[in-house]
């Protein structure tokens, strides 16, 4: 008579082998996960700031972008600046000297249209309005997605431009924003 396999131990030997197989998938998907939200550069949850000055290079304030799970809140703290709605941008390159057009255009890694309207865009530099009190003061919180700390802090950096005009996030090149008013390099 031939003995036949305890059923009990079996089934225990089975589910040790899939708590063993479910315990390394998990590790290998977490393993995976940290891969994937790595950003390159390194720069865990990256702080940038640009002191803002007019167009006489006087401080008028700043815009800090702090990097969150999913994109960058940026915060802008303004003064002196006209009332009303105003566009804001992330321009390619980190400098306002020797005038505001030397920041470039929009960072714009895909070559896509301006507009965060735009069917064909929006560009990475593209940000919605901001809003100056009858006191000329902006306080201000907005969120994007479109960058990461290794489109601000490449070679040659990166600069938020304030405009005199609201950007209306469609007509090319820059949402009938007209000309800049203030300029801040990220740092």
């Amino acid at each position: 008579m031939t003995a036949t396999p305890d059923r009990g131990r079996i089934a225990k030997q089975a589910r040790v082998r899939n708590l063993g197989f479910a315990l390394a998938v998990s590790v290998a998907l977490m393993l995976v996960a940290a891969a994937c939200n790595n950003d390159g550069g390194n720069w865990g949850d990256a702080r940038f700031t640009a002191e803002m000055r007019n167009l006489e290079g006087e401080p008028i304030g700043s815009v800090v972008m702090q990097q969150g799970s999913g994109g960058f809140l940026v915060t802008v703290m303004l003064e002196g600046i006209e009332p009303g709605p105003h566009g804001i941008h992330i321009h390619s390159v980190g400098t306002c000297t020797p005038d505001f057009k030397a920041s470039g255009g929009h960072i714009n890694v895909d070559n896509r249209q301006h507009g965060l309207l735009n069917p064909a865009g929006p560009d990475n530099g593209d940000l919605p309005n901001i809003y100056a009190a009858a006191d000329g003061t902006v306080q201000a919180e907005l969120f994007t997605t479109l960058v990461d700390p290794d489109l601000l802090m490449d070679d040659d950096g990166s600069a938020i431009v304030i405009h005199e005009n609201r950007d209306d996030h469609n007509a090319q090149p820059i949402g009938g924003s007209g000309g800049r008013i203030a300029c801040g390099v990220l740092n």
